[in-house]
């Protein structure tokens, strides 16, 4: 009787200890690095340095993207960013068409308010890798990324009803500071992609550079072209949502 309870005892216990290996009841287990695509929202809080500076004030930047993650963590892919900004510091601007007291008057000598925003977007390819600093997740970690593309900015004048002639047209080209080219930019933050899809974020900083050259032959307010070769930087807090379209070969579980 003895010997039977020990055999029934020695077989629980063998059971238990080949469920718990399966499960990963008492040992951690580590999913291997998933490949797939990734589409994302991504938005920037952005101070302005270089010669962005002197033009705008604080801006805002909002967008999709588009990437492909490998196995052994390297991104690539696409993006885009639309530059939104309320700030806009050019003191000469409307010179020639406004009074000593900075107002603008229509064609019937009536006073009316002209909007003026900082406009602009950002679109390029972007290459990163994910560090995984995880004993766990295979797809978290450090994602350093570095993208090359094509940078625009202008101030947009609104004059809704249309009636200040000196802006109506190709006129308003000679104000609005158009400006485009080539920029690099640097990001460097923290990635986390869910098991079950439901909670992938990215967070960090950004940094980025426009090589950029202004494209109006002659503005208005200053009597001179705008021709002018700029390094306007964005300095900014980035952050962004993924939908991610992964697919595993299979469901095995790899144990430490």
């Amino acid at each position: 009787m003895r010997r039977l309870k020990f055999c029934l005892l020695t077989t629980f216990i063998g059971m238990c200890a080949s469920v718990s290996a399966q499960t990963g009841l008492f040992k951690s287990t580590k999913l291997p690095a998933r490949k797939g695509f990734l589409l994302g929202v991504n938005g920037n809080f952005d101070m302005p340095g270089g010669n962005l500076a002197a033009r705008f004030g604080n801006s805002f930047r909002i967008g999709p993207s588009f990437h492909y993650k490998t196995t052994s963590n390297w991104i690539v892919g696409l993006k885009f960013d639309f530059i939104s900004g309320g700030k806009i510091k050019e003191d000469s601007l409307f010179n020639g068409i406004r009074d000593s007291e900075n107002t603008l008057f229509n064609i019937d000598g009536q006073r009316i308010a002209v909007n003026k925003y900082e406009r602009g977007y950002m679109t390029g390819i972007e290459i990163g890798r994910i560090i995984n600093i995880s004993k766990s997740v295979s797809d978290n970690g450090i994602l350093v990324m570095t993208g090359i593309g094509f940078m625009q900015h202008k101030i947009l004048i609104q004059d809704k009803s249309e009636s200040i002639l000196s802006l109506r047209g190709d006129y308003r080209k000679g104000y609005d500071r158009l400006v485009n080219g080539l920029y690099v930019e640097q990001y460097l933050g923290y990635l986390y992609l869910s098991d079950n899809a439901l909670i992938n974020f990215h967070i960090g900083l950004d940094v980025a550079v426009g090589f950029n050259q202004g494209r109006r032959d002659y503005l208005f307010d200053v009597r001179r072209p705008g021709n002018e070769k700029r390094t306007d930087i964005l300095f900014g807090i980035r952050g962004g949502w993924y939908l991610p379209m992964f697919k595993r070969k299979s469901e095995e579980f790899f144990f430490e």
